[in-house]
């Protein structure tokens, strides 16, 4: 039979010590009367959330990544004896992957220093120098450049995870000529790199739109346009597209998540994704044609095929 635990009292809960990024620490709360059956019953009840051992935070609807950027913060070290580093370092910096693995906490550890690795944390054995570490919420981290090189060697992702977070950090600011010198030695994954930092660009707006690109990039497809804005003969603004072909096709990526960045205040995405017909529609009728793709479509290999056939009818590839 299951112990007769006594209800979670409100007081309980909101009275449990929060640091500065939300986070309970289990010596705090001791520390300051509370018990471990109290954390317990609030982990029971569902009104914490074990971030990881002796952590926990408030329930609340967060992302993958945000829920992950809480386990780098919980794990990182301010006395340099770990720097939070790989995909964990890029939830910090808040670049953009394609399908991360975040179940594990990466961290790179100093050379010498025996790197471990556990069902929750990855240690890494490197070298950093001192301009490849900074400071993220008090807790030391690879620099945007290093943490966008280190995820681009090692996704599983392959090429495309690389082109997408090297596409998010250039987005974001980071240094190409950098990025290349830390490509320079020969470690693992370093080639893959090299390739997508060739194709990276910052127009770039999601990890879609990376993947697509990276897709066509290996069809040996004809590069296209990013971000152009389309005006009417009196200069209105039409439109400003994903992808361009010499201003006679347009091709666009669909996710929930770009409608979701569309949103004005009030709005639902369909409302968003209305907008989105209309701009089409004005497109259309400045005699472009405008193709849509999905996730699905990425992942069932469609859209390579769909994108030659509307480039061969417009005379842009050759069969």
């Amino acid at each position: 039979m299951a112990p007769n635990r006594s209800p979670l009292r409100p007081s309980e809960v909101n009275s449990f010590p929060i640091d500065r990024h939300g986070l309970v620490h289990r010596s705090n709360a001791v520390q300051s009367g509370h018990t471990d059956a109290q954390l317990a019953r609030a982990v029971a009840a569902g009104e914490l959330t074990r971030v990881m051992r002796g952590v926990f935070t408030h329930r609340s609807d967060r992302t993958p990544e945000q829920a992950h950027r809480l386990m780098g913060i919980a794990t990182g070290s301010p006395d340099g004896s770990v720097v939070v580093s790989h995909q964990s370092a890029a939830t910090l910096h808040r670049l953009e992957m394609l399908r991360p693995q975040l179940r594990r906490v990466h961290l790179t550890v100093g050379n010498g220093v025996k790197a471990h690795r556990t069902a929750v944390r990855h240690e890494h054995e490197a070298h950093l120098a001192d301009h490849e570490v900074t400071t993220i919420d008090g807790v030391l981290v690879t620099s945007l450049e290093r943490t966008a090189v280190d995820v681009a060697r090692t996704t599983s992702m392959g090429f495309a995870g690389a082109l997408a977070v090297l596409d998010s950090a250039l987005r974001l600011g980071a240094d190409r000529s950098v990025m290349a010198s830390m490509m320079l030695t020969a470690r693992r994954g370093v080639a893959q790199a090299r390739r997508a930092l060739h194709h990276a660009d910052g127009n770039a707006e999601n990890p879609g739109e990376s993947w697509s690109r990276a897709q066509m990039i290996n069809a040996g497809l004809p590069p296209a346009r990013l971000q152009h804005r389309f005006r009417s003969s009196t200069g209105e603004l039409l439109a400003r597209t994903d992808f361009d072909w010499a201003g006679l096709l347009v091709g666009e990526f669909d996710g929930m998540v770009k409608y979701q960045k569309l949103l004005r205040p009030g709005e639902t995405p369909f409302d968003a994704m209305r907008r989105e017909k209309e701009r089409e529609d004005a497109l259309r009728r400045a005699g472009i044609m405008v193709i849509r793709w999905t996730w699905t479509d990425l992942e069932r290999g469609r859209v390579v095929p769909m994108v030659r056939d509307w480039l061969l009818r417009f005379r842009l590839v050759t069969a």
